[in-house]
């Protein structure tokens, strides 16, 4: 689809859902369809990225889902494990340099750890745009971990109270991003389950029915159009084209 005269949002967020009951409408295993979904992962976010977004959130796995069985996170670690580096010579190809938003420390293995750090570390140069993964992420978490580092700065006389402001607060969360302007669940629940909370404050949101790992690039375009039938006010009553 020509995007020519669309309004682009800058940073789209994408709950990445549904993985599971993809797979089992086709008699396959829940593994199976998470495997799927990264692959689909590979393949939408290039898209998205040649449509003009400069910085694109997904949500891969919250502290909550480690509450899963064992037999299922365990795959998803060794999933993360390789499926992050074939993620990062596609990005390094493309331009786009890679973060991860959430916690970098036990339960998640080692071997995740270490990946998820030579990512960052091979990709941080690269201009094209931003690919945010978040992964051991909460949108409660991020905040108070953001408080912590406040609190500490103050208590050790770097930041005075006044300097805080609702603008430089982003700059204490695990990415120092600009807001989500246009926020994708898909499987067609409707609710934000913990992811990006700060940032989403005035977010377009968007939940369509399909499964993710057959959103495609067609899904995507009818996604922008929807944005674009949107009249994002910030809190004005009319459209001030503040912000795309």
């Amino acid at each position: 689809m020509d995007y020519e005269g669309l309004k682009i949002p800058t940073h789209v967020g994408i709950i990445m859902d549904g993985n599971g009951r993809w797979a089992k409408e086709r008699g396959m295993t829940r593994s199976q369809g998470h495997e799927a979904g990264f692959e689909n992962l590979k393949k939408i976010s290039k898209y998205i990225y040649s449509k003009g977004i400069k910085v694109l959130s997904i949500y891969a796995f919250s502290t909550e889902n480690f509450k899963r069985s064992k037999e299922e996170v365990d795959f998803l670690m060794k999933l993360f494990e390789h499926k992050f580096k074939e993620y990062s010579n596609q990005m390094k190809e493309d331009n786009i340099k890679v973060v991860f938003s959430g916690k970098k420390a036990h339960p998640l293995p080692d071997a995740v750890i270490a990946v998820m750090k030579e990512i960052e570390e091979d990709t941080k140069d690269k201009t094209g745009g931003i690919l945010n993964i978040c992964v051991n992420y909460g949108g409660h978490l991020e905040i108070v971990e953001a408080t912590k580092k406040i609190s500490a700065l103050v208590r050790d006389g770097k930041l005075s109270l006044e300097d805080i402001t609702e603008e430089s607060f982003s700059h204490y969360l695990f990415q120092d991003l600009p807001p989500i302007d246009f926020l994708i669940r898909t499987s067609g629940e409707v609710r934000i389950s913990n992811f990006m909370l700060y940032q989403l404050s005035y977010a377009e949101m968007y939940f369509p029915s399909i499964y993710f790992p057959a959103f495609d690039e067609a899904s995507f375009d009818d996604a922008i159009l929807i944005y674009n039938k949107r009249d994002r006010r910030f809190g004005g009553i009319k459209d001030e084209n503040t912000n795309h």
